[in-house]
């Protein structure tokens, strides 16, 4: 064991991808490994100081592609192929000895194109992101990072969830939970640069960090925080205001306790009155509402109140109407947290029905879960209820057996502003990431019910009212996603952001409108079954002409 020291887009489209991937791979910052591979890789194991623990580096042969009958995600089904690598695995040991240290793994491929790519997490974390998946949103069948020639890695956040336990039960620790909300992912990022110089006597000379949900906070954490650390950022669906998606969560659970819970027949009826309100608003009706915040304004619940002595699954009682009100409803606090917000903004329409791609997706699966919410929370509630509940038990009241219907945030202001400061990646002045050439890319998919795209559209515009609009657009984008759920199910959600960040950062190439598909997990082809313009924020796809499967046949507008 070693311990080292810390420094400081069819066919068109794959063919593009290609041709990108060469690009990135011929390069002057490119290198191999100094000396033999194999020896290089094992000397990173040899004893040094007592700042980082190396367990094992091992050569790892080239590996083919794979694809998984079932996973979470969509992408969490495929498993890319890679090149040969060098494999380590790590540890940081925490300062509390009851705190769990910060395991990490670091990629090291014998052709190196001088790029690091850091992967961020998701939920509470409490599993190792080993970066060797595809990145959040990224196209199927395209080349993982690694196998394109970048340093990969990532790390469990400084805590391990075991069977049988609350995710946040880690967070009674006060540098676990800090570790989570921020220190790992710097630690662990020094800690990937050291061994890259060893590895390959230089540091990189590009670093970028992809992230998803949490990682997405991650992701934002790490521009505000530690803007000279990387070059260029993907935060994809953000659970941005932590504080605030909690406690909205929660209230939202609360909402549906006894007869305001919605049955799943229920949620079908929602999700059809959604599109017969909203469907043909762009052109086209294609089950897709491409702008959700004007069906938002649009669609009444009420207009599906069960009539005098009507009942069943084809109308919905005061009491469901009344939880599909708070659900799209802005939660307020009495008093401001962190950047001066004292709300979490509510939740959209559409998407209500996405199936459930493993435990994920639409209303049953965020929201409303296959059973009504309970205490303690069971496996069959809403993943919303899970997170928030305990959140709230665990986090913010660190009383695992509190009565989450009696909490009050005004009993425990002193703790929500702690973790508010810790978590809540809402600090809107980026210009020191800005004036160093940083790049930052959000992507929010707007049919989402883990966290608000709400949130991170806001985010985004008080960076623009912070820094200026032409300054903002000098280093940042925000692109919405209509129709697209938290892991990317219920249409296209695919675009590929890493190459899109490289260009920006390295070749001067801003981004604009972009292309999002739809693809079947059907290797090793993984057909586009359709495509969406990717348009920037505020503009949203406008039917023109041709097949709704095109791209071509939509404009973005305003």
């Amino acid at each position: 064991m070693q311990r080292f020291k810390l420094d400081m887009h069819a066919g068109a489209l794959l063919a593009s991808l290609f041709a990108t991937t060469w690009f990135l791979t011929v390069d002057a910052t490119a290198a191999k490994m100094v000396g033999d591979a194999a020896a290089t890789c094992s000397d990173l194991i040899r004893p040094a100081d007592n700042a980082v623990r190396i367990d094992s580096a091992t050569m790892i042969a080239p590996s083919q592609l794979a694809v998984a009958e079932r996973a979470p995600t969509p992408a969490g089904r495929i498993a890319p192929p890679n090149p040969e690598f060098c494999k380590v695995l790590g540890q940081i040991a925490p300062s509390d000895p009851r705190a769990p240290p910060i395991k990490f793994q670091v990629n090291l491929p014998v052709e190196w194109n001088g790029r690091s790519l850091q992967y961020g997490g998701g939920g509470f974390n409490g599993v190792l992101i080993t970066g060797l998946a595809l990145p959040p949103a990224y196209p199927f069948g395209a080349p993982s990072p690694l196998a394109r020639g970048f340093v990969t890695y990532g790390t469990d956040s400084g805590h391990e969830t075991r069977p049988g336990e609350p995710p946040q039960l880690f967070a009674l620790n006060d540098e676990a939970f800090e570790n989570f909300a921020h220190r790992s992912y710097k630690r662990v990022r020094d800690a990937a640069v050291a061994l890259m110089v060893r590895a390959y006597g230089k540091p990189p000379a590009k670093l970028y960090f992809m992230g998803s949900s949490e990682g997405g906070r991650e992701a934002l954490t790490m521009a505000q925080r530690y803007p000279d650390d990387f070059d260029g950022i993907f935060a994809r669906v953000p659970v941005i205001n932590w504080v605030g998606l909690q406690h909205a969560g929660t209230r939202s659970g609360l909402a549906t306790m006894g007869e305001g819970w919605i049955r799943p027949a229920q949620v079908e009826l929602v999700a059809k009155a959604v599109l017969a309100a909203c469907d043909k608003e762009d052109g086209a009706e294609d089950q897709l509402v491409l702008n959700p915040v004007g069906c938002k304004a649009k669609f009444q619940p009420e207009s599906l109140r069960c009539a005098a002595e009507q009942s069943g699954d084809q109308c919905l009682t005061e009491a469901q109407i009344a939880a599909i009100r708070t659900l799209h409803a802005t939660y307020k606090f009495s008093f401001p947290l962190e950047n001066g917000l004292d709300d979490y903004p509510g939740w959209g329409v559409s998407g209500e029905n996405t199936p459930a791609f493993g435990p994920t997706g639409g209303w049953v699966a965020w929201w409303l879960g296959k059973a009504a919410p309970a205490q303690p929370p069971l496996p069959a509630n809403g993943i919303a209820w899970i997170y928030g509940a305990g959140g709230i038990q665990y986090v913010f009241a660190r009383d695992p057996k509190l009565d989450v219907t009696t909490y009050r945030p005004e009993d425990h202001k002193e703790r929500l502003l702690q973790v508010s400061q810790l978590m809540d990646s809402t600090n809107p002045d980026l210009s020191r990431f800005a004036a160093r050439g940083g790049k930052l890319v959000i992507l929010e998919n707007m049919a989402d019910y883990a966290q608000s795209p709400y949130a991170g559209i806001r985010y985004f515009e008080n960076v623009q009212r912070a820094l200026g609009r032409e300054k903002t657009a000098e280093f940042a984008r925000l692109y919405t996603a209509p129709g697209v759920d938290h892991v990317g199910s219920g249409a296209p959600a695919n675009v590929d952001m890493l190459t899109v960040l490289v260009d920006w950062v390295e070749n001067g190439k801003a981004p604009g409108d972009l292309e999002v598909i739809e693809q079947k997990i059907e290797a090793p082809e993984f057909e586009t079954t359709r495509a969406l313009p990717l348009c920037q924020w505020p503009a949203w796809p406008h039917y023109k002409s041709g097949p709704t499967s095109s791209a071509a046949s939509f404009t973005c507008a305003p």
